[in-house]
């Protein structure tokens, strides 16, 4: 509303003007001339606005935060196989999968000073390719990396023990031995059919979910090998094996 009024005040002021210019009453002036000026007013007006629209610096990229862990980790959780997946995909997208822009996040050009050699090529460096301080790749190895893999291990060896532990409160345990019951007292005539005598009985939950650890665990080490080889790419100078690296942050952790 502002900018509409000081555009009215402006055409006001342009009549005047243009009255005075050609001789005539202002409301007698040549209307052909002061709306072409007018509407040039308006044009660059816009123009204006849509310049300093344009002019807005793109916006940063921000480094991920580490998906929060479940807070109380329960049998109920492991045995829900869709939350744990769906935490364990969380947190690989948030991170791992998102590890290059994570990364990229970490330079700030405008702390490097400036770079000769960027003026030797046509293009310049990628950001993709700038090496990141070693105080940064610390902070962001100790603070989200390392806590977020951490998390998914403390996950994955509470399910672990679940899967291995007795199971009274298994809905599908009477089923069970019910159709072994019924399985023992069937006679079966192998010369007849030879597969009648085979038997396959319901897999208890906690095998289910022993082999989708077993899944998940393979699935994390070749995750954690990927992302810390873009990592020894961007920082250098660290551990060859993230297996390592991490047990290593484990152990400064525990020191007091």
């Amino acid at each position: 509303m502002k900018n509409m009024k000081s555009y009215k005040e402006n055409i006001a002021r342009l009549k005047q003007s243009v009255a005075v210019l050609f001789g005539h009453p202002a409301n007698k002036a040549p209307n052909i001339i002061y709306n072409t000026i007018s509407i040039f007013i308006l044009a660059n007006w816009f123009w204006s606005k849509a310049s300093r629209a344009e002019a807005k610096p793109a916006p940063k990229e921000i480094m991920a935060d580490p998906a929060p862990a479940p807070q109380t980790l329960t049998p109920q959780f492991c045995f829900s196989t869709v939350a744990l997946r769906d935490f364990l995909r969380i947190s690989r997208s948030s991170i791992d999968d998102s590890i290059t822009q994570n990364l990229n996040a970490l330079v700030t050009p405008s702390t490097e000073g400036f770079d000769p050699s960027s003026t030797a090529t046509r293009n310049p460096r990628p950001l993709h390719s700038r090496r990141i301080s070693p105080t940064a790749c610390q902070n962001f190895k100790n603070s989200v990396l390392f806590p977020s893999w951490q998390a998914r291990s403390d996950v994955l060896n509470y399910c672990a023990s679940v899967a291995t532990s007795p199971d009274p409160d298994d809905p599908d345990l009477l089923q069970r031995q019910v159709e072994s019951a019924r399985e023992r007292e069937r006679v079966v005539d192998e010369r007849l059919d030879p597969y009648s005598a085979r038997f396959f009985p319901k897999e208890p939950r906690t095998e289910q979910l022993a082999a989708i650890v077993r899944q998940e665990r393979g699935v994390e080490a070749i995750i954690r090998a990927r992302t810390w080889g873009l990592v020894k790419e961007r920082c250098g100078g660290v551990a060859a094996d993230w297996e390592e690296a991490l047990n290593e942050w484990r152990r400064l952790k525990e020191k007091p």
